[in-house]
């Protein structure tokens, strides 16, 4: 392809008018077969090909009666006197004009088709897009809703036995909510209350039976209300601050609250 003339600069040149009106140099003829080797510019090229033929069937109107006959006359004395050269060339300007008329409002034509097209795609991507950001707003409103949902039906079940854990001096400012439920031998924890740990600690939920520290689980950082770990027989809560990904056993002295059972 041309490397000074674009595609876009080639569609709106009226260059392929030209060529199909037969309209164009040797040179330019030359270039324009080059450039149907382009498929978009080749199906571009094809559609105009159809819309002059539809333009030409949709315009062909009958010639009245007299006018036939006059236009036959006309040709039999032509035929009968060869014209000139210049009676030829002056015969042609009427046709030229059409011919460039024809040329120059198609290449308008192809144009603003071409700007049309161009920007119902843009807004057929925009509506794609607005349509992708809608339907994930949607899910996260729907699980949003099945989350509150749920945890409505854990915290309102009367089975359930609300329990606060209030922060000692380890981390005075730290709170939580423990839902046991023995009927369903569920554990529910609400852990917004917990400050921030760094990245390499993590806490951990432990009960106590009979004096032994039983794991209830790590309580995953950025979660607000998990499920724990239901164990038999507790007798207290226990939350300690432990390595990263928890520990096998509690650190005592750094058990920041814990809560009994009734």
């Amino acid at each position: 392809m041309d490397a000074m003339m674009d595609k876009k600069e080639i569609l709106n040149s009226g260059l392929l008018e030209r060529y199909l009106l037969d309209e164009v140099s040797e040179m330019e003829r030359l270039q324009v077969e080059k450039y149907l080797q382009d498929a978009e510019i080749r199906q571009h090229f094809q559609q105009l090909e159809i819309s002059f033929e539809k333009m030409a069937l949709e315009n062909a109107i009958p010639p009245p009666a007299h006018l036939k006959n006059s236009l036959l006359g006309t040709l039999g004395e032509r035929m009968e006197t060869p014209s000139s050269p210049e009676n030829k060339r002056t015969n042609l300007k009427p046709y030229l004009a059409i011919a460039a008329t024809l040329a120059f409002l198609f290449g308008v034509t192809s144009f603003w088709l071409y700007t049309q097209l161009n920007g119902i795609e843009d807004q057929l991507d925009l509506v794609r897009s607005q349509n992708e950001v809608l339907t994930e707003d949607l899910e996260n409103l729907v699980e949003n809703y099945d989350a509150v949902n749920n945890e409505y039906d854990i915290t309102s079940n009367p089975s359930a036995q609300k329990l606060i854990m209030v922060g000692n001096n380890n981390s005075p400012d730290a709170i939580a909510i423990s839902y046991v439920n023995h009927t369903d031998k569920t554990v529910y924890l609400n852990a917004e209350g917990l400050p921030d740990l760094p990245d390499d600690h993590d806490y951990q939920l432990w009960a106590d039976v009979e004096g032994e520290m039983i794991d209830m689980g790590v309580i995953t950082k950025g979660e607000r209300f998990l499920a724990m770990n239901y164990i038999d027989q507790a007798e207290s809560l226990n939350i300690t601050i432990e390595p990263a990904g928890g520990s096998d056993h509690p650190t005592v002295e750094r058990l920041i609250t814990n809560v009994y059972l009734q």
